[in-house]
This record gives structure tokens, sequence and C-alpha cells, in this order.
């Protein structure tokens, strides 16, 4: 049966806003599934007796699942609208939690959170749910994003303490299996208020602050060009990101504070993540996309350096929280930009395409910080590495916007010859 299509009217209502609440509590449940790992990966690595290199390629399947599945979960969503995916994602996520709380060994445990997790369950409340949100806003369509995003952060502000907590009081595989109920039972009854399809745009809404409009050449490239840099730019910018999401468990138990203090850290981080993703929506209406991603990779940068110094309990918090605070408005910066520089019915697709990257880039950074620490001893060489995939991120923006600027010019060039004398 087919679902009731929205109208223009319904643009920026209070369905809109309830709908994005919706949308916000979903994200926020199915984020359970990217923060797992982070928070049980010492547990894994003495369990299953294996490397941190090898502990840490669970996350790796649980981010490229995501991100493949959110590109199906994108198509879906613009097929059938966003119910859809939305509903295989909360039974996704609560079997493979299940799955994973029961598999006995890791590569089992690794299926689980690649297929089930990260493929099915928490692939279907991002991309899909980012996708539906920008189109029902137009003039605040970047903090809508942003608050929509949030849903992501929150979740690694709420379930790395939640999640440690009951490891620590009835271990790891019994949480697990409670997290796959409760996610079931929760997710299924809110996808339902999903029902209605978004509106049909006949017009694309003005971009923000002066941009060139979309065209069949985005920042005068072809479009296959601009989505490949940006995908590329997705995944540089979040192997540096992924360095203290994913690590900061472990490497907090290395420096002998426990992985208690390590989860405090990590929602601490997140939580600024929030606040930064907030606040980068507000800046992003005025400044445009690709500026905020800018603003945001370099502050990111700062950020990495500053870990390199400070090794101490109360820095690390402070440095943590600065990470957070930092770098929070970077992912959805790429979903803006898609919608400033794309036609909204390409939504799901290129807005699944580039968030895809950027969890490909969280999967490569999450081992490839593993593995140079299995190879160095120490995080110190991972956080270098950091930083030299961000810088490849900011000279692409940079890129980017120098093209930009340069479409920009010549359409106001164009417009000044078309006056009459």
């Amino acid at each position: 049966m087919a679902l009731q299509r929205a109208t223009q009217e319904d643009i920026e209502s209070s369905y809109a806003w309830l709908r994005l609440l919706v949308s916000l509590t979903l994200m926020t449940l199915g984020g359970a599934g990217m923060y797992s790992i982070t928070v049980v990966l010492p547990r894994i690595q003495a369990d299953f007796a294996v490397a941190r290199g090898d502990a840490s390629l669970p996350y790796t399947f649980t981010m490229i699942g995501f991100g493949l599945g959110g590109v199906m979960m994108g198509k879906l969503a613009d097929r059938f609208g966003v119910m859809v995916p939305v509903t295989i994602g909360a039974v996704g996520l609560g079997a493979g939690f299940i799955g994973a709380g029961l598999a006995p060994n890791l590569w089992l445990f690794s299926l689980a959170q690649g297929l089930l997790i990260g493929f099915l369950g928490t692939a279907a409340t991002f991309a899909p749910l980012v996708a539906d949100t920008s189109q029902w806003f137009d003039r605040r369509r970047g903090i809508a994003l942003a608050i929509c995003m949030s849903g992501n952060y929150l979740a690694g502000a709420v379930w790395p303490p939640v999640m440690q907590h009951f490891i620590d009081s009835v271990g790891w595989r019994q949480t697990f299996v409670g997290i796959g109920v409760f996610c079931i039972v929760t997710m299924l009854p809110l996808a339902m208020l999903l029902r209605r399809r978004p509106p049909i745009q006949m017009v694309p809404p003005a971009p923000a602050s002066g941009l060139a409009p979309q065209s069949d050449m985005p920042m005068g490239l072809k479009p296959g060009t601009v989505q490949a840099l940006l995908c590329v730019a997705g995944v540089a910018c979040c192997v540096a990101m992924s360095m203290p999401q994913v690590h900061i468990v472990a490497y907090c138990s290395d420096l002998g504070f426990g992985a208690a203090r390590g989860a405090e850290m990590l929602a601490v981080m997140l939580g600024m993540g929030v606040i930064s993703r907030l606040a980068s929506g507000w800046i992003s209406d005025r400044i445009g996309g690709l500026r905020t991603l800018l603003l945001g990779s370099i502050l990111q940068g700062v950020a990495l350096l500053l870990f390199l110094p400070f090794d101490g309990l109360v820095s690390l918090y402070v440095v943590a929280g600065l990470f957070g605070l930092f770098q929070g408005g970077i992912v959805p910066s790429y979903a803006l930009i898609i919608r400033e520089h794309f036609s909204p019915e390409q939504a799901g697709a290129r807005v699944g395409m580039v968030l895809m990257a950027t969890l490909f880039g969280m999967a490569l950074g999450g081992w490839m910080s593993g593995a140079v620490f299995d190879l160095t001893g120490s995080y110190h060489a991972a956080f270098i590495n950091g930083l030299t995939w961000n810088l490849l991120n900011v000279s692409i923006v940079l890129f980017l916007l120098y093209r930009q600027r340069l479409v920009t010019r010549g359409d106001k060039g164009h417009s000044a010859i078309a006056q009459p004398g």
C-alpha cells in the first residue's frame, strides 16, 4: 500500500519538527551499534585472546557494513519512504546485538557486528534519516540536519557509560543481549510514526550564502567528480576522527586510568560533539556547507595535535572535550553540501554514498590505529597518522571552495552583462 505523501505546506511545519524529534530519537537508539565496540574492545581482546589490531577488526567490519548499508537503505528510502529501512534496521540491530552477545569466537562476533548491526541495523538509522530530514526543511535545513545528526553523538554520550555500567555488573555478553531486546521494543513503534512520504519539491530551494544554484555541473565540475572528491574527503577526515573515538577507552586503560575513565571521556567527547553539531548547523545556514566543513576540519587538526603533549587524566578530559567541540559539525556538512549542489530526488542515494565514505574512513582509521599501536607499542604514531589524513581532507575542501568561488564569480559576471546598460 502506497504511503501518503505530504504537501509543500508541510515543509517546516509543526509536523516536520515532530518528525525531526522522532528521527533524532531513532538515530540515538541506532547509534548503539557504532559505539559498542569502543566500550567493549578491552573485554573482547581478553575474552578472545587476540592482539589489539585484531580486536579492532569488529569495529572495522561494523563501519564497512554501516557504510554499504547506508547506500542501500538510502535507495530504499527514496523508493518506499524512510519507514521501510528503519523497520528493517530495528530488527537487524536487535538480532545483531543478540547474536554478537552469543558469539563463541571473534569471527562470528565480527560477522554479527558487520552484517546485522552495521549493514542492516545502524545504517538504517543514519543516512536515510538524514536524507529524509533534508526534504522537510528549506530555510532551516542546516540546523535541522544538525539536530538530526546530533542523535549519532547523543548515542556516543549516552550509550558508553550505560554499557560500561552493565558490562561491569553483569558482563558484556548479557549486556549485548539486553541492548538487542531493548532496541527492537523501542524502535519498531517509532518507525511507524514516519509513514508519510516527504513532499515533492518542484523548485529547488534557494542555496545558502549566495551560492550558485543547483546545476548539472556543480562547482563547474562533473557530478561524479564532485561526488568522488567529497567521498575521498570524507574518508580522510574520518580516519583522523576515528583515532580518539575508537581508541580512547583502550588508551586510558594503557595509561593506567581504567576503562571506566575512558568511557567517561568518550561520553564527554561526544556530548560536546552534540553542542558542536548544533552550533555548526546554525553556522552552515549562514556560510554554507563547504565553509563549515573547512572550519571543522581545521579545528579537528588542532585538537588532534593537543593529544600529543597531554596525557594526564585531567588534561585528557579537557582535550577529549575540545576534540568533540571542534569536530562535531564535520559530517553533517557533507549532507548539506549534497543538498546545496544536487537535486532532492538524488538525496537518499548521494547522501548515503558520501556518508558511506565517512564510515569507511572510521573503519579504516579504527583498524589502522590499532595496527600502528601493535607495531610501535604506543598511540603517538597513530595520532600523527590521523593528522596526515586530516591535511588531505583540508586540501580537498580548499580546492572545492576555489571551484565554487570561480562558478559564483562567473554567474555574477553573466548577470552583470545581461543587465540593460
